[in-house]
């Protein structure tokens, strides 16, 4: 099995961006579609949070990982649901991960919309990117189709 990529936050995003994002997200400011994902950790079993965006595309929600194969994502294909948050509302989900062939489409949706916050973990392909291209890039970035109750 060849390596996952994963991209570690650099220590202003880490320690600033995401803190503050969290934070205008918790109060619910949702930022550019943020929201803070909860899911149960695959080892702990306890909940663990980060900010995401989440994708609106083709009547579907989606979650993308612009830095490859982090923890959050190790621990939804494990869990198999958690819960989005903006402010005091929570949606409970399940996930689904969408195999690399379908991809294409949701990650130019995704680059589209985030690529000026992303764009830099997608090795220069963005919304305008061939077909061939976003194939190339789709093993790097997993993404999840989720369906909530409501």
């Amino acid at each position: 099995m060849s390596e996952q990529r994963y991209v570690k936050p650099d220590p202003f995003t880490k320690h600033v961006f995401n803190r503050v994002v969290a934070g205008f997200t918790r109060l619910g400011i949702s930022v550019w579609g943020s929201r803070i994902l909860v899911v149960r950790g695959r080892t702990s079993g306890l909940p663990r949070s980060t900010p995401v965006n989440l994708l609106t595309y083709d009547g579907q929600k989606y979650l993308v990982a612009p830095r490859g194969h982090t923890q959050w994502v190790r621990n939804l294909r494990v869990a198999g649901e958690g819960e989005l948050k903006v402010g005091r509302r929570s949606e409970h989900f399940t996930a689904v991960e969408v195999p690399d062939a379908e991809k294409m489409e949701i990650l130019r949706a995704y680059l589209k919309r985030w690529k000026a916050e992303v764009g830099v973990f997608f090795g220069g392909v963005g919304a305008k990117s061939s077909e061939e291209e976003l194939r190339g890039i789709a093993p790097d970035h997993p993404v999840f189709r989720i369906t909530t109750a409501s």
